[in-house]
C-alpha cells in the first residue's frame, strides 16, 4: 500500500536491527554458542506453573509504542499465553513524550528491566520502538532465564509489518485515534485477531467499516475499554424493579481533559525530531507541517487526530450502559461547547474553531423507545462540568465526585459507584429502606483500584483469540456507541448544532453541512472502502 505521499523506507533504513532468520513463533533463544528453538523442547521439560507451550501462544504484533502503549505493554509482558514478536511505531527512540508524571513511566520501565537507573536524568519522557524492543527482549530473557533474545522485529510502517510477519496471529492497536480504523481493518483483512484502544475510530464512517470488516472476516476482536458491566447490571435490575420509577435520563461526567486542547492552529514550524517519520504518523490524514502540539498525548484534542474527552473516558463508563439498556444509535444529538476569546487590537472577539475540541462541554444524546424501555436521554459532561446537584444528594449534605454517573427516574435517582464504591439509591435513607424491603445484603467492600470500568479483559480476549466465545468487547457490539460519540464530536465541531440522525442511511437530515464530517478526507492511497483487501 505504497503512495507517493508516504513511501515506506527500506527495512535497513528504518530499524538497523537484524531480523531473525527463523519464524518468531519458534522464538530463538541465543545463549553462548548454541541457539535452541523452544518449540522442539517437550512441554514436560519446560513445564511448570503458568507455562504455556510456544505452539499455544498468541503471537502478537504491537502497533503504537508511546506512553500509553508502553504502559500497557508492561502488563501484557506478564501474560504467559502471549508473546510479542513484532512492534511498530513511526518514532525510533523519542524523549519528547507527554505523560501524567515526569518520571512515572521511566521508573516503571526501569523496574521491569531490573535497571533502576535506566535513563535516569535523560531529557524528557521516553517512547518509541527502540524502547519497546529493549523492554520486550529484556523481560522475555529474564522470564526464560537467558541473556539475550533476537525475537522482536521492529518497523516504522505497520503495512510492512503486516506484509512480512506471516506468523503473527494477533495485533494490538495503540496508535493515535486517527489510525485506529486504518490499522485494525488492515490487520483483520490479513486474518489477524485485533485488540484496539479507544475509540474504534474517530469518524462515523470508519467505525462502521471496522464493524463491517470484523463481521466479514470473522476474526476475534476486543475493544479494550469495554467492561462486563456488573455494576450497571445491578443498577438495571433496581430500575426494572421500580426503585426509581421510569428511567428518563442518564448523566455521566468526567474531569477530563487532562491535556491542552489548543484553540488555535500552530503558526511556527519546528524541525521534525530525529528518528520520527512524520508522514507515517499522519497516515490517512491530509499533509500538514509537523508540530509537537499535534502528537503524543495531546493528539486527543484535535478533531482530525483524536476523539476528545468523551472518546477517552466515556467508553469505559458507557459501554455497559449501551449494552444493558439496549441502546441503538441516537436519533438526535446536541451539544453545548464552551468558547474562547482573544483580542483583535483592542476588540474582544470569539475564536472560530472547527479544528479542536472545547475545553469543556455538555452533550445530549436522545434515544428512541425500544421494546419495554421508554425513550431515554444520555447526557455527557466534561471539563469539570456536572449536572446540577439534585435534592436527593443535598439531603445527605453531599456533592458530586469529580467523575461519576447518575440514573434519573421520575421517582428517584441512583448514583453509580465511583472508584470502587457500590452504587447507591439516593438519599441514603431510601437505599436503606430498599435494602430492608428487598432483604438485600450490605455490599462487600471493594478495594481501591477495582473500579467497574477499568479492566482490560485479558482472560476474555485471550480465550477468544484461541477460538473461544466472543468477548463482551467484540467489535460487532460497537456500532451504536461509536455512532453516538462521533456524532457528538460533529455537533461540537459545528459550534453546538443540533443534529438529527438517520442511522439506516448514515445521514444527518437537518444539517447537510454536517455530513462531510462523518467521513475522513484521505490522502491518496490511504482510502478506506467497504470490502477492502
Amino acid at each position: 500500500m505504497k503512495t507517493k505521499d508516504s513511501q515506506p523506507t527500506k527495512p535497513s533504513q528504518r530499524t538497523n536491527e537484524p531480523k531473525p532468520a527463523l519464524s518468531r513463533r519458534n522464538f530463538i533463544l541465543v545463549g553462548g554458542a548454541a541457539a535452541t528453538a523452544f518449540t522442539i523442547v517437550p512441554r514436560h521439560v519446560l513445564g511448570g506453573q503458568g507455562f504455556v507451550a510456544p505452539s499455544e501462544k498468541i503471537t502478537m504484533a504491537y502497533i503504537g509504542c508511546g506512553t500509553q502503549g508502553l504502559r500497557e505493554m508492561l502488563r501484557m509482558l506478564t501474560m504467559p499465553e502471549v508473546q510479542i514478536v513484532a512492534i511498530c511505531d513511526p518514532v525510533k527512540d523519542g524523549h519528547d513524550y507527554v505523560d501524567w508524571s515526569r518520571d512515572g513511566l521511566r521508573a516503571s520501565i526501569a523496574n521491569a528491566l531490573g535497571k533502576p537507573d535506566w535513563r535516569r536524568g535523560a531529557p524528557g519522557i521516553p517512547g518509541g520502538r527502540d524502547v519497546a524492543k529493549e523492554l520486550i527482549e529484556t523481560t522475555y530473557a529474564k522470564q526464560r532465564a537467558a541473556e539475550h533474545f533476537q525475537g522482536c522485529a521492529t518497523y516504522a510502517d505497520f503495512r510492512e509489518l503486516l506484509e512480512k510477519e506471516k506468523d503473527v496471529n494477533a495485533v494490538k492497536v495503540m496508535t493515535p485515534d486517527h489510525l485506529h480504523a486504518t490499522v485494525a481493518i488492515a490487520a483483520m483483512n490479513k486474518g489477524k485477531h485485533v485488540l484496539v484502544h479507544k475509540p474504534i475510530a474517530n469518524r462515523v464512517h470508519e467505525a462502521r467499516l471496522v464493524v463491517e470488516t470484523a463481521r466479514r472476516t470473522k476474526v476475534a476482536t476486543h475493544f479494550l475499554p469495554a467492561s462486563e458491566g456488573a455494576q450497571i447490571r445491578a443498577i438495571k435490575a433496581w430500575i426494572d424493579d421500580g426503585a426509581i420509577g421510569t428511567l428518563r435520563e442518564i448523566h455521566n461526567w468526567s474531569n477530563r481533559p487532562m491535556w491542552p486542547q489548543y484553540p488555535e492552529i500552530p503558526k511556527d514550524s519546528p524541525p521534525i525530531p530525529a528518528g520520527f517519520d512524520w508522514q507515517l504518523w499522519l497516515g490517512p490524514s491530509l499533509d500538514r507541517p509537523y508540530h509537537p502540539n499535534y502528537t503524543h498525548a495531546v493528539f486527543r484534542g484535535w478533531y482530525e487526530f483524536g476523539g476528545g474527552s468523551l472518546a477517552d473516558m466515556g467508553h469505559y463508563s458507557l459501554w455497559p450502559v449501551f449494552r444493558e439498556f439496549n441502546l441503538d444509535s441516537p436519533f438526535a444529538v446536541e451539544s453545548r461547547p464552551n468558547h474562547t476569546c482573544t483580542l483583535n487590537g483592542n476588540v474582544a472577539v470569539r475564536i472560530r474553531n472547527d479544528f479542536s475540541f472545547p475545553a469543556a462541554c455538555s452533550i445530549r444524546f436522545r434515544f428512541a423507545a425500544k421494546a419495554e424501555r421508554p425513550a431515554l436521554d444520555l447526557l455527557w459532561y466534561d471539563g469539570s462540568m456536572k449536572p446540577p446537584t439534585p435534592e436527593e444528594l443535598e439531603a445527605d449534605n453531599k456533592e458530586f465526585q469529580p467523575e461519576g454517573m447518575m440514573f434519573a427516574g421520575d421517582k428517584g435517582k441512583i448514583l453509580a459507584g465511583f472508584r470502587g464504591e457500590s452504587p447507591q439509591i439516593i438519599p441514603e435513607r431510601k437505599m436503606r429502606d430498599y435494602r430492608a424491603a428487598k432483604n438485600l445484603p450490605e455490599p462487600a467492600p471493594r478495594q481501591r483500584g477495582q473500579g467497574e470500568f477499568q479492566g482490560r479483559g485479558d482472560s476474555a480476549w485471550a480465550a477468544a483469540f484461541k477460538g473461544g466465545k466472543p468477548t463482551y468487547g467484540d467489535f460487532l457490539l460497537a456500532g451504536p456507541i461509536s455512532d453516538a460519540f462521533n456524532l457528538g464530536a460533529v455537533s461540537l465541531r459545528l459550534g453546538g448544532r443540533r443534529l438529527l440522525f438517520d442511522a439506516a442511511t448514515m445521514k444527518v437530515t437537518n444539517a447537510p453541512e454536517a455530513n462531510k464530517y462523518l467521513v475522513r478526507e484521505y490522502r491518496k492511497g490511504w482510502e478506506l472502502t467497504s470490502g477492502q483487501t
